[in-house]
């Protein structure tokens, strides 16, 4: 049976990529949506992302997908390499279709943002902080929102009031990221994917305006941000293959951000809350290492909306939301876990076994393809 919306309103918290989108899908299902940021402009890092089939054909349906990308994309010859350059796997260059497209978060950012502006029914405000529920009494001079999404981001207040406990975990390494100030010619616009060496990564994609987005990850105690990003990076992996040395080059020591990576310690029982449901990074913060965090939110979203249009009651929605994403998530932040592991093995005789391994898969991988 589908519920009649016409006459919900929504309280969004959080206006980062899950949040925007679980406002733009709610709205299209004719809900009113209020979106909380406590920033007091929105705006996006300058790193880049991944977005997946999936998630694509989400953002295409909301008519996000037309704003980011301009023609079609290249396609490139990616694949795990050593640092000495020798590939231990390869990925079919023609692969497109199977592949990601690669944006900076910024774009996609305003592109939600965009798409947002132009749907009536939907209020932003910058600038306001959502310490728990209880700072939600009175966004409305309505009343109560029938719903509160919260998309407040890893450590979410609301998720720690609901479950009484504080679950982030500092996975053991930090991650440096970047982008080139200018399309970068030669090996780095028709390649990608990483290379892994003993403790240390690198990565790079090319992005959908032609600029490379690039991440360093290396093993270091939580807490460490101080120091020149730039030149740290640098000393980690410069003396790689190239493009490697070549792209941080053409990066300014500005554009370098740094971050400690963490995800959620233990997997939450639930995600809906009565008529709170959590979203994105508040409900399954994983680990980068497969490029999934970003999509997993927008899917998220997509979920949502969708059961909310197909239930008469709002918690039955929410209850099937979580019986739908919870199970999902969980086995993504498990499966990126583990490949965090894997690509920072510190022992010289584990990376040794690991790269042969690697190397013996990419092998199979390549004779199936053929």
């Amino acid at each position: 049976m589908s519920g009649t919306t016409s006459s919900r309103s929504a309280v969004v918290v959080g206006a980062g990529i899950g949040g925007l989108t679980a406002a733009l899908a709610l709205s299209r299902t004719g809900w009113q949506v209020t979106v909380l940021e406590r920033a007091p402009e929105l705006g996006e890092v300058g790193a880049g992302l991944s977005i997946w089939p999936r998630a694509w054909r989400i953002l295409t349906d909301l008519g996000v997908a037309d704003r980011l990308v301009d023609g079609t994309r290249p396609a490139i010859q990616a694949g795990l390499r050593r640092p000495d350059g020798r590939w231990l796997a390869k990925v079919r260059a023609d692969a497109a279709a199977h592949t990601p497209v690669m944006v900076h978060r910024a774009r996609l950012h305003e592109a939600l943002v965009g798409a947002l502006a132009a749907r009536d029914g939907v209020e932003v405000r910058t600038g306001v902080t959502v310490s728990g529920l209880a700072d939600l009494d009175g966004i409305d001079p309505g009343g109560p929102a029938d719903l509160v999404v919260a998309a407040d981001g890893i450590r979410s207040r609301i998720r720690n009031e609901l479950h009484q406990r504080e679950d982030v975990r500092h996975a053991g390494y930090t991650a440096y990221r970047g982008v080139t100030a200018q399309p970068v010619p030669g090996e780095a616009s028709s390649t990608g994917g990483e290379t892994w060496g003993t403790g240390v990564r690198f990565g790079y994609v090319p992005l959908v305006d032609g600029r490379t987005y690039w991440f360093a990850t290396a093993n270091r105690p939580a807490g460490e941000t101080g120091g020149d990003h730039h030149a740290d990076v640098t000393a980690l992996v410069g003396h790689w293959h190239e493009p490697i040395p070549q792209l941080l080059a053409a990066t300014p020591p500005s554009a370098v951000i740094r971050g400690d990576i963490c995800d959620l310690r233990l997997p939450l029982k639930r995600f809906d809350h009565g008529r709170v449901v959590l979203l994105g990074d508040a409900a399954h913060a994983t680990t980068p290492n497969l490029g999934q965090g970003a999509c997993a939110a927008i899917e998220d979203a997509a979920v949502l909306a969708a059961q909310l249009a197909g239930h008469a009651r709002i918690e039955s929605a929410l209850v099937a939301y979580d019986r739908i994403r919870r199970p999902a998530t969980q086995r993504l932040v498990r499966a990126s876990r583990l490949v965090g592991v894997l690509g920072q093995l510190q022992n010289g005789a584990a990376v040794t076994a690991r790269d042969a391994a690697l190397a013996c898969v990419g092998a199979v991988a390549g004779l199936l393809a053929r």
